[in-house]
This record gives C-alpha cells, sequence and structure tokens, in this order.
C-alpha cells in the first residue's frame, strides 16, 4: 500500500511538467491573438472597413475568455474528484485539436458565413482546454513545493505565457520576413496552428509521466473529497470566488492591452509597420519573463498578498501615463511603454497563481482557484481590446489607461477585503 505514496514526482519533473502544458496551451491561444488582429479581418470578415472588420475579428478572440469558465468547471469537478494528471492530459488535448483545426479552415471566400462561424466554434475549444489547464499545471507545481517556496515553485507554470507569447510572435514574424504578403496570407498564417501538433505530442508524453500530487493523494486518504466542487465553492468560499475574480482583473487587462490593443494600435493607427510592432511586442516580452521569477522571489520573502498588492498600485499609477508614450507615434517611446507595461505584468501574474491557489484548500483547489482566474478572465480581457479601441478612437488613449487605473483600483480593494484564513496542503 506504500508504494505509490513513495513514487514521488522528481522537481524537474514536476517544474517541467507545468511549464510545458502552460506553454503549449499559451502558444496556442497567442497565435490566434496575433492572427484576429494581422490575418482574419480579412479572410474571415470581409466587406467591412478595416475597424469594423478588427472588431469583428477581436469578438472571435473573446469567445475563448467566455468558455474559460466552462472550462474551469468541467475540468476542475474532474481534477478535485479523480486527480491533476488524467484531467491535465484531456485539457491538453482540448486546447491541441482545436487548435490545430483552426489551420486546416476555409476562408469566407471558399465556404461563406459558415467559415467565421467555425472559427468562432475552434476558438470556443481553445478557451474550454485552457480553462483546464492553468489551474492543474498551477497545482501540479505547488503542491509539490516546501512551503517557503510556494511562489517559487508557482511561477514555474506562469512562465508558459511569456515563453509561448514569445514563439508565437517569432514564428509570425519569421512567416512574414520569409513569405510575400500574398503567400503568407494564402497559406503562411497556417503553419503555425497546424505545427502546434508536435508540441501537443511533446506535452502529452510529458503529463503521462506525472504522478499525482502528494496534496492531492493525502486528501484522498483522508477522505475530504466533496460531491459536487462547485457547489461546495458557492456555499463555502463565496468571498474567495467574488474578490479573488477581482483582485485578478488587473493582470488580465494589462496584458491584453500591452499585446493585443498595442499591437493592433501601433499598426493601423500609428503609422507602424506591422514587423516593427511585432519586434516591440516581441522585445517588450523579455521584460515579462524576467519579471515573473523576480516577483516570485520577493513574494515568497514578503508574502504573496503583499507583492500583489504593490504591483497593482504601480499599475493604477501607470495608466495615467498611457497617452504620453503611446500617442505620440515615437518607436522609442512605444517600445519603452510596452517594456514598462510587461515588466509590471511580470510583477503581478508572477505570484497570482500561488495566490489564487492558496485561497482554497486541496478538495476545492482546482475548482476554485481555475474559476477565480478564468472569470476574471472575461471581466479583464475578454472584451478588453475592443473597449480599449472604441476608447482610444471614439475620445482618445488617455481613456484607455483611465480604463486600466479604474480597474486596478478594484483590484487593490480587493485584494484588501478577500478573506485571510490559509488552507493546508
Amino acid at each position: 500500500m506504500e508504494t505509490n505514496p513513495k513514487k514521488k514526482n522528481s522537481l524537474k519533473h514536476v517544474l517541467f511538467g507545468s511549464l510545458i502544458g502552460t506553454t503549449i496551451e499559451f502558444f496556442d491561444f497567442y497565435i490566434y491573438a496575433n492572427a484576429a488582429v494581422l490575418v482574419f479581418p480579412q479572410l474571415f470578415f470581409p466587406g467591412s472597413n478595416s475597424t469594423i472588420a478588427t472588431l469583428e475579428s477581436l469578438a472571435t478572440f473573446s469567445i475563448a475568455f467566455l468558455s474559460r469558465p466552462l472550462g474551469s468547471a468541467f475540468f476542475g469537478h474532474y481534477g478535485d474528484k479523480i486527480g491533476r494528471k488524467f484531467t491535465l492530459v484531456a485539457a491538453l488535448l482540448t486546447m491541441g485539436i482545436s487548435t490545430v483545426t483552426i489551420g486546416f479552415l476555409p476562408s469566407y471566400a471558399s465556404i461563406g458565413v459558415a467559415a467565421p462561424l467555425l472559427l468562432m466554434l475552434c476558438r470556443f475549444g481553445q478557451g474550454v482546454g485552457l480553462g483546464g489547464e492553468w489551474g492543474g499545471a498551477v497545482l501540479l507545481a505547488i503542491e509539490n513545493a516546501p512551503p517557503h517556496k510556494r511562489a517559487w515553485y508557482g511561477m514555474f507554470p506562469q512562465l508558459g505565457a511569456p515563453i509561448g507569447l514569445l514563439l508565437s510572435g517569432g514564428t509570425f514574424l519569421l512567416l512574414t520576413d520569409s513569405m510575400s504578403n500574398e503567400d503568407f496570407m494564402d497559406f503562411g498564417w497556417r503553419i503555425p496552428f497546424i505545427a502546434s501538433a508536435l508540441l501537443v505530442i511533446v506535452g502529452f508524453y510529458i503529463r503521462t509521466k506525472i504522478t499525482e500530487t502528494p496534496s492531492f493523494e493525502n486528501s484522498k486518504k483522508e477522505q475530504e473529497e466533496v460531491k459536487v466542487p462547485f457547489l461546495e465553492l458557492v456555499k463555502s468560499y463565496k468571498n474567495q470566488l467574488i474578490f479573488g475574480t477581482f483582485a485578478a482583473i488587473t493582470t488580465f487587462l494589462v496584458f491584453y492591452l500591452m499585446t493585443v490593443f498595442t499591437l493592433s494600435w501601433a499598426t493601423s493607427d500609428l503609422g507602424i509597420v506591422k514587423r516593427d510592432g511585432l519586434l516591440i511586442q516581441l522585445f517588450s516580452v523579455l521584460f515579462f519573463a524576467i519579471f515573473i521569477p523576480v516577483s516570485a522571489v520577493v513574494a515568497d520573502k514578503i508574502g504573496r498578498r503583499k507583492m500583489l498588492i504593490i504591483a497593482t498600485a504601480a499599475i493604477a499609477v501607470f495608466g495615467f501615463f498611457f497617452s504620453y508614450f503611446l500617442s505620440s507615434g515615437n518607436i522609442v517611446l512605444v517600445t519603452t511603454f510596452a517594456c514598462i507595461g510587461m515588466a509590471l505584468m511580470g510583477f503581478t501574474y508572477g505570484p497570482l497563481g500561488t495566490f489564487l491557489s492558496e485561497l482554497f484548500p486541496t478538495n476545492v483547489r482546482y475548482s476554485g482557484a481555475s474559476l477565480t482566474f478564468n472569470m476574471a478572465g472575461i471581466l479583464g480581457a475578454a472584451f478588453a481590446p475592443m473597449i480599449a479601441i472604441w476608447l482610444a478612437s471614439t475620445y482618445s488613449v488617455s481613456y484607455v489607461g483611465l480604463y486600466l487605473t479604474g480597474a486596478a483600483l478594484i483590484s487593490l480593494v480587493s485584494f484588501l477585503v478577500i478573506s485571510k484564513e490559509e488552507h493546508k496542503f
């Protein structure tokens, strides 16, 4: 009876297993974001002016955020009932199949309105997969971590976001540099979607080698399982669900303003060519990646909540400088703006997974952490690029900054009033 519990995940398997899955998932997620700005308006939403086509394309982008809580509820239920391992594999396959299918979709010119409808269906599948992936990957890391290093372990799956973004942006940059615009719009954009199948196979292999986390095994031994984790969350952890969601919205908003909105605004309204826009984005992502581990180290020393409060307050101040940087049209100022914004993103994103996971006990942790994170995605990111483009076009870029500052103030209040109860691991 003791052989299974003794079979522990090695540090290498834990950290690489959590990182590889989120890297793949975010790569898949972000190639859609790039395509939604650079490709889909022309191929799936022709006939409109460029602004309307972009807004229609970004509307399909938002579908994944609406479906992510469904993935959280579904995969979270089974993650809390039968285990983290099986659920992580299933979520990875859901995301992977949806992404590869996009690479084979015919355009509007070939099948008419069915083309954007199929695109929306695939985007829905991407959201469901990522909704189940993130929470399980974070738990795989922190439920194997020593108490004094939970933020450090928990930042490894968070690193999947900048790595996935670097891979997706780099892929699009390579393709646009190596082929004509006609070839890229004809078939080149499909390559990263189809090629993601190779990454999914690697991730699938690694995930099947991982054993269950000690926290989940101990919870099963002590018979702490609940019948329906979602109902238990609503009944006993409303404070954590509600304020955890509002606490995380700024993280989502700042990220999608710094990536999707900034890329779209820079290339369409500031006159920066697409290649330079992608280069700026890729360079700024390095700051995102650097400050994730920095924030995790600080968070393990001063506490996750305190680190997130400091980062969110800094983001609130940053919102007042949107117009100065982004209205200039100066490529140096735009690059500086992107780097500062992504550095702040690293500070808030690094400890967030650990913080949200610590709000819930083991028997509902997968569902609770996933739901708070992905509900925040709806409020903070689903329509953020569309709202930001509308604000900037109708009023000015400074209103986009005020939008970010307002969200940061909501998150700050949430961090202050959320339950401080600690749960065992």
